[in-house]
């Protein structure tokens, strides 16, 4: 059964970094990209790019490209979004969705609070 694992809640202060982890189970983790989009309160998802596992090679949507890196570690099985200098707006739910040979699987999400 794929199932994709997030980390947990994550509050931090403007201008800290975060970091949310995505760990893959059940599949072979190189065999699909895993994509990472959010949704901030009241608002739709929103995608912010992807990074395919086998090679660690990304893209990254416009509006993210600057503040906003991705990684793969294939020992673990994990992937990671890390995300610097935190503004307010990025408050938001963050998901790591990967399209696989049956269907669509996301992870449970892992909430972010920017708050001062």
């Amino acid at each position: 059964e794929v199932q994709l694992v997030q980390s947990g809640a994550e509050r931090r202060n403007p201008g800290a970094p975060a970091k949310v982890s995505c760990k893959a189970l059940g599949y072979t983790f190189t065999s699909y990209y895993i994509d990472w989009a959010r949704q901030a309160p009241g608002q739709g998802l929103e995608w912010r790019g992807r990074i395919d596992p086998e090679n660690t090679g990304t893209k990254y949507a416009r509006n993210f490209q600057d503040r906003v890196t991705f990684a793969a570690d294939t020992s673990t099985n994990t992937a990671y979004e890390e995300l610097t200098s935190l503004r307010i707006e990025d408050t938001a739910v963050y998901y790591c969705p990967t399209r696989g040979d049956s269907g669509d699987y996301w992870g449970q999400g892992t909430p972010v609070t920017v708050s001062v």
